[in-house]
């Protein structure tokens, strides 16, 4: 189940049925559920599926709930649970009822005095115990700062706390709030527990005054201004604030954390003074001193330390003023002080009838009225009439969808508060939706584009288009960059497709060589696999994608192409006896066809004369081999009869008488 798609009444991780989205942040949105195991309300906070495989994200948000799960103070939220669930990390914890100080500094504009003085402390009361357990928060902020209906103070969000000192860059990029880093934080050098101090006199100078003494179009600008900048006084734009406070808030501004408070009850102690009307210490005002001086302590004379504007009225002034009443007077009889008090007691009772005159009518014109309802009314109705009840009307524009443009949407004080006549009536008119500049996201991923048109508050409606450009990047938006529009608006973003697609070429059956040379010329790669088969060498026997389908030009064709019949030696059989010949082919692979030839020699009867193919020729294994065996016919008889040669007769010797 994705961040996206989880809706009310959904179950998550076993136990916790998610009602409605409290707020959706950089890096995780904050859910409200219902905790099904123990009955009570929660805040789930869940972390970006897209940051789930992101160490560095993963670890901050880690850490954040280690270490607040081991704070356990009234000023600090609570950390119940933690782990994952459906590839998103989480963490279960207490669910406030109620507004940022941010949004109450938005809403309502500069704090009450005593009210952000009282702020500040619970805040300093949440930090004094993160100190005490080791843990700087590295990121105070009013964005991070909770009130309640009960005016109780939570600080929430440890996700960049560390324990002890510690580096403050991290992946080579300075972490925490521009507008509310400490000199040290944005020089990138350790951090200790008075940049926690520091961060916590901005909240108070914007509590006072709402606005921050530091400001600029960069985050690296405003960095500038931390380390090199003095800051106006928080009176300088709010006269009421009294001296000492200005004493305690630039105290806490120092450039040098030496300069500063030395812990969190310090600082809580000298506000507690101003609460009670007093005065701060000496060391104080010496600190606030350099600040404006704009130089550290070591650099610093008395000589050079400006002043600051003297006090005025009320337990500000300090004791001098009473101090000259204390010299001794000298006592001498006479008659002109009898006649000198007559005289100053008829033109006291002559006074106070005055007064008591004039202090009535004060009390009748300070009597409270109870304030009406000016919600829901045109701006220009809205002061006649808050002037009509005898009241100061304030108006303050702000963007809101979801009433008409012009017409009174809030109100402080609500109506049925009562007021004296002259206070300060605040209305809230409506500007209609807010407008927002366009971002530019040409080049980026169809992702982040969607991603920072949301955080800007547009709609994004992607286009998918043939391009040259890689699959998935953006090449083109309208409106364009620098547009203003009302918040809600559409922007089309033209995402490639890639190339468009054209027709493969048919290769199958030709020559690698010939294949090769018209996919090219179509505009495609080539690349060659070589693979057994019955086809000629060098033959494209497959190919992909598949011939007459359609690719994206210049895109690679995978030839498969033929290493040949694979062939085996034949053996030579010649002068083997039939059987012997037979065995030997067949154990080789080969089929044997007999044929028989007559033959007269008795040698070749049974014996293999020739052989087709020939031994030791190459052949395919499984092909037939041809041998020709002798037959032995025996010649027939000789039936002709050879003559005798004559045989001569000799006469007998003559015989010659024996004489």
């Amino acid at each position: 189940m994705s961040t996206t798609d989880r809706t009310h009444g959904t179950l998550f991780a076993g136990r916790y049925v998610l009602e409605r989205k409290l707020g959706s942040g950089g890096m995780a949105d904050v859910w409200l559920a219902e905790d099904q195991e123990l009955g009570r309300r929660v805040a789930v906070k869940i972390l970006h599926e897209r940051y789930a495989n992101d160490e560095q994200f993963v670890e901050r948000f880690r850490r954040e709930a280690t270490h607040a799960a081991g704070l356990s103070h009234p000023n600090i939220v609570s950390i119940f649970d933690r782990g994952t669930a459906n590839g998103s990390y989480f963490i279960v914890m207490e669910y406030v009822e109620g507004r940022t100080l941010k949004e109450l500094i938005v809403t309502r504009g500069p704090c009450p005095v005593p009210v952000a003085i009282s702020y500040t402390r619970q805040v300093l009361a949440a930090i004094r115990y993160a100190h005490r357990n080791g843990i700087v928060h590295r990121d105070i902020k009013p964005h991070n700062v909770i009130v309640d209906s009960d005016g109780v103070v939570k600080v929430a969000d440890f996700g960049i706390a560390r324990a002890g000192a510690s580096q403050i860059t991290e992946a080579g990029s300075i972490i925490g709030t521009a507008q509310y880093l400490s000199p040290e934080q944005a020089r990138g050098a350790p951090v200790d527990e008075s940049s926690d101090l520091y961060s916590t006199g901005i909240v108070l100078y914007e509590l006072l005054t709402g606005t921050v003494p530091f400001s600029g179009e960069t985050p690296v600008e405003i960095a500038m201004k931390h380390l090199s900048q003095t800051p106006e006084p928080p009176s300088a734009h709010r006269h009421e604030v009294p001296r000492d406070l200005d004493l305690v808030v630039l105290r806490s501004l120092a450039k040098e954390p030496v300069d500063r408070y030395r812990s969190a009850q310090e600082m809580d102690r000298d506000l507690e003074l101003v609460a009670r009307g007093e005065e701060v210490g000496r060391e104080t005002e010496e600190a606030a001193t350099i600040v404006l001086a704009g130089t550290g302590t070591a650099a610093t004379t008395a000589a050079e330390r400006p002043a600051l504007r003297p006090a005025s009225g009320g337990s500000y002034a300090g004791a001098e003023r009473y101090r000259a009443y204390d010299a001794p007077v000298a006592r001498r009889r006479a008659w002109w002080p009898w006649l000198l008090a007559a005289g100053v007691v008829l033109a006291a009772v002559v006074a106070g009838i005055f007064v008591y005159q004039r202090v009535q009518e004060q009390i009748d014109s300070n009597t409270p009225v109870a304030v009406a309802d000016y919600q829901g009314i045109k701006e220009s109705l809205a002061v006649e009439a808050i002037l009509d009840d005898g009241f100061e009307p304030k108006v303050r524009r702000l963007p809101n969808g979801a009433v008409e443009p012009g017409t009174v949407y809030d109100q402080d004080p609500g109506p049925g508060s009562r007021l004296a006549k002259g206070s300060i009536v605040t209305v809230l008119v409506s500007t209609g939706k807010a407008k927002v500049r366009v971002p530019n996201v040409v080049g980026k991923s169809e992702a982040d584009a969607v991603a920072e048109l949301t955080r800007a508050g547009l709609n994004a409606n992607s286009v998918q288009i043939n391009s040259a450009q890689p699959a998935g990047v953006v090449t083109a938006q309208a409106p364009a960059p620098g547009i203003v529009l009302v918040e809600g608006s559409d922007v089309r973003i033209n995402v490639s497709k890639g190339p468009r697609p054209i027709a493969v070429p048919s290769v199958v059956g030709l020559s690698y060589e010939q294949a090769s040379s018209q996919l090219q010329v179509a505009g495609f790669a080539v690349r060659r696999v070589d693979v057994d088969s019955d086809r000629d060498l060098g033959t494209v026997v497959d190919q992909s994608p598949a011939g007459n389908s359609t690719a994206a030009k210049g895109s690679i064709v995978v030839l498969s192409v033929s290493k040949g019949p694979e062939t085996v030696e034949i053996p030579d059989v010649t002068g083997a006896d039939r059987q012997t010949a037979r065995t030997t082919l067949t154990a080789a692979g080969f089929k044997v066809t007999v044929v028989t030839e007559d033959t007269a020699d008795p040698a070749f009867g049974g014996v293999v004369i020739s052989q087709e193919p020939i031994g030791f020729s190459q052949a395919k294994p499984g092909s037939v081999v041809t041998i020709t065996v002798g037959r032995y016919v025996a010649p027939p008889p000789d039936t002709t009869t050879t003559p005798e040669p004559p045989v001569e007769t000799t006469p007998p010797p003559e015989t010659t008488p024996v004489p």
